[in-house]
């Protein structure tokens, strides 16, 4: 007997999320006999989610708009549960498939567990163990777990969390995380093909060592940034043999303090966002990393270069056991110091760089449909 294919709604809303499942929606479209599937865009990060789109070609069916100017939390979360809940009466998928712990992901499961429609959660059993560090993500987290189907745990520390938690161990597989498909697609593309990047005309990597710089979570927001900008800018007036590169997140919240403290330095490039080609070139190329992000503690190490976590805490501490990562929080004294010693110590460095990623090996998306075709009852072909 011929089954019907499983609809499959992909929901998300930031450039992350794009990223990490663009290999998930590829791997889908693979299994056309098994599934049918719609993406959904809310709109949380619009120009910057449209990079990753373009590139992944990620077929959207719908987008949902959600921000408005000066957007408030409260106020985001309301209007995409609305403009979700109709959208899924509408189309009634047998599962939504969220990833990692934004507000869109949260609220799409919310959605999703209101009308009895299974949940499928990529990134799944990340904790800090502090519901206010990052706000708001460890909260959602923590409650998509409880409401959602199937759990697909990038790490095994990760699985134990969830377990910890009372989440049904048969429910939950360790995948590795999927982020590392996408990037190491894209890192295979920029080894023959460099991108141009304008705003970093004339810069030479052979004389300079590049520390590239990320910095825009909300709880950097305020004295955090500051501490962050107040490193990098001794950092730069102190060693003529180092290039800074920021590409600068569009929130008024970070661009504003960033422009006002760093603008207009000397070895310091503050740039525009860049698509994630250009960016992965650009991590390729780093020295050393300064980040808040969460994706980039899984994917640099593949790169084999040190990445240094400008946050309290994390939810993936298996990259600071493993050596690859290490915190560093805002203080500006302790980032400087943790960045000079990577630069005047060449066994120090070369540590980071020997060790193994513990995020996965690339085959991430693969394990995650296979699970999905097991728990959809469609038959192996």
């Amino acid at each position: 007997m011929r089954h019907a294919p499983i609809h499959i709604l992909i929901v998300f809303g930031t450039r992350p999320e794009a990223i990490k499942l663009a290999p998930v929606i590829r791997e889908i479209q693979r299994c056309r006999k098994h599934f049918r599937m719609t993406v959904c865009a809310t709109g949380q990060h619009d120009e910057l989610f449209d990079q990753v789109a373009r590139l992944f070609r990620i077929p959207v069916r719908h987008n949902l708009h959600v921000m408005t100017r000066d957007q408030r939390l409260d106020g985001l979360t309301a209007r995409t549960l609305v403009r979700l809940s109709d959208l899924l009466r509408r189309l009634r998928p047998g599962w939504v498939v969220v990833q990692g712990d934004t507000t869109t992901a949260f609220v799409a499961t919310l959605a999703a567990f209101y009308q009895h429609i299974r949940v499928a959660h990529v990134e799944a059993g990340l904790r800090t163990q502090d519901r206010f560090a990052p706000f708001p993500e460890e909260i959602n987290r923590r409650l998509i777990s409880h409401m959602a189907d199937l759990h697909f745990a990038p790490t095994a520390w990760a699985r134990a969390n969830l377990i910890r938690e009372a989440i049904p161990a048969e429910r939950i597989f360790v995948t590795g995380n999927t982020v590392l498909d996408a990037v190491q697609e894209v890192r295979r593309w920029v080894v023959q093909h460099p991108p141009h990047i304008p705003d970093l005309d004339g810069l030479d990597f052979s004389r300079r060592r590049l520390i590239l710089v990320t910095a825009h979570r909300r709880e950097s927001f305020g004295r955090g940034l500051d501490g962050i900008c107040s490193a990098l800018r001794d950092l730069a007036t102190t060693r003529d043999d180092v290039e800074i590169v920021y590409p600068v997140h569009p929130n008024p919240n970070v661009r504003g303090p960033v422009y006002r403290s760093l603008g207009g330095l000397p070895r310091i490039h503050l740039i525009k966002p860049l698509e994630y080609i250009p960016f992965v070139w650009l991590m390729s190329k780093a020295y050393l990393v300064l980040t808040d992000s969460g994706g980039i503690q899984e994917e640099m190490p593949s790169l084999h270069r040190p990445v240094l976590v400008m946050r309290e805490k994390t939810e993936r501490p298996e990259g600071i056991r493993a050596g690859v990562c290490r915190l560093v929080g805002t203080q500006p004294d302790t980032i400087k110091k943790t960045v000079l010693q990577l630069l005047d110590n060449k066994a120090a460095y070369r540590k980071f760089g020997s060790r193994r990623n513990p995020f996965g090996d690339g085959k991430a998306a693969t394990r995650i449909v296979r699970c999905l075709r097991k728990f959809s009852r469609v038959p192996s072909p």
